[in-house]
């Protein structure tokens, strides 16, 4: 497995990393990503939600096979719940 930090801000690095090779990629959502958005929210000035949802897509589709996130266990609650 390779891991890529941090996660949003090497999106083209773990799309490149992806098409040399063959190995797992782990990308990991460090706390200042997850951060921004929390503050964000907070302030008012965007959907918490859908933006996390946003990035951690972003990420997935960026090529990685695994995503470690503070976010976890809050994406887990809302997807057990229908989200």
């Amino acid at each position: 497995m390779l891991m890529i930090k941090p996660a949003l801000a090497y999106l083209d690095i773990i799309a490149k990393v992806k098409e040399i090779t063959n190995l797992p990629i782990a990308a990991y959502h460090v706390s200042g990503e997850y951060s921004m958005v929390k503050a964000a929210a907070q302030n008012g000035w965007i959907d918490g939600d859908k933006v996390m949802e946003e990035c951690l897509m972003s990420i997935k589709c960026a090529g990685a096979d695994f995503i470690l996130t503070y976010a976890a266990r809050e994406v887990a609650e809302k997807l057990k719940a229908g989200y």
